[in-house]
């Protein structure tokens, strides 16, 4: 099957025997228009073969951030997607749309420096500002006429300098607020954030506002890290770290008060109508039971049987049964003049 849209008119118009003859990938290039044929959705076209169903994106269709070529410190253009995939334009997580526009400020996840004993790649703090598009602060960092974004840490300030080193020294090293090292060349007990997954992967674990990971053991070349929802993970030595804890600590503490609140941060309202529940969560409301009819009882008719064996007369009443009886050829029928004699 290949990836084809076409309207319920041309489906309507091929005949199940024609499509029985002939494959499906030459059946529909010879019966279906190429006028007909859409490479993109409508909301008035119904998808016939379901190939082109868009898959969730993890509950993240917010924005689309249109990045350039090249890095750069200016605040990026970003796309609200109110939901809706990207490629598809359908509607993909409910509840999204509108709010305030933003300007995205890029992030590099990279902390290079020598890996050489004594030097550092230094860095001097030159702003620290609020980012609409992510709970933390953000601080702009150069060093000669390179520029770029990190992640803020709770004490760093304006005029800061920051150190990067790639060497893991044998005694660990006694490290700033906002350096990065090595997570084999910090001490066990140090506060760090912006963890790399693997070696040279870029800042992966830890971006949350207050977030922090604490460093327990190390063992041989891992080091095990406690991450902010208490799980361990074991890291390689050489994945780099930066020291310190998220700004913004209070940003989990306050209150978004208001439902225009929600509206600003790009979360649309439920219908905020009543509406009963009809068991579709969980919840079944069952119908009530019927009427009850009371009446008296009625009194079970009678069957008269006789045994044709040792002419034992018996009375039994209407669909019971006994345990022992003898064949169905063994029993036979009172008759009425029978009966009046008993």
């Amino acid at each position: 099957m290949f990836p084809l849209r076409c309207t319920v008119k041309n489906i309507l118009s091929i005949s199940s025997k024609q499509c029985a003859q002939l494959p499906l990938q030459s059946s529909l290039k010879q019966l279906i228009p190429i006028s007909s044929i859409h490479t993109t959705p409508c909301s008035f076209e119904w998808n016939a073969f379901h190939l082109c169903l868009p898959k969730p994106l993890h509950n993240r269709l917010w924005r689309k951030v249109q990045y350039p070529e090249k890095y750069t410190v200016e605040p990026l253009t970003v796309k609200n997607l109110a939901g809706r995939d990207p490629d598809t334009g359908r509607v993909v997580t409910a509840r999204l749309g509108g709010g305030i526009k933003h300007k995205y400020h890029w992030i590099d996840w990279h902390r290079r420096g020598p890996d050489v004993e004594g030097e550092y790649f230094c860095e001097k703090v030159l702003e620290i500002m609020d980012d609409g598009c992510r709970t933390a602060k953000v601080a702009l960092v150069g060093s000669g006429d390179k520029l770029r974004y990190i992640l803020a840490t709770v004490n760093m300030q304006p005029g800061d300098i920051i150190r990067t080193s790639q060497y893991i020294p044998r005694a660990p090293v006694l490290p700033n607020e906002g350096d990065a090292f090595p997570l084999g060349a910090l001490p066990v007990g140090t506060i760090v954030n912006c963890i790399e997954k693997i070696p040279g992967s870029g800042g992966f674990f830890v971006h949350a506002a207050g977030g922090q990971a604490t460093i327990l053991r190390k063992v041989n070349d891992r080091v095990v890290v406690k991450m902010p929802s208490k799980l361990e993970i074991s890291f390689d030595q050489r994945c780099m770290a930066t020291v310190g804890q998220i700004s913004n600590i209070e940003h989990a503490s306050i209150p978004i008060g208001s439902p225009n609140k929600h509206r600003q941060m790009g979360r649309r309202p439920k219908s905020g109508l009543w509406q009963r529940k009809t068991g579709r969560f969980g919840r079944k409301i069952k119908p009530p039971p019927p009427t009850l009819v009371m009446k008296p009882l009625e009194k079970p008719d009678c069957v008269y049987r006789r045994l044709t064996l040792d002419h034992i007369k018996i009375k039994l009443p209407r669909n019971q049964g006994l345990i022992g009886l003898p064949t169905e050829n063994s029993w036979k029928d009172v008759s009425a003049d029978e009966r009046d004699h008993f």
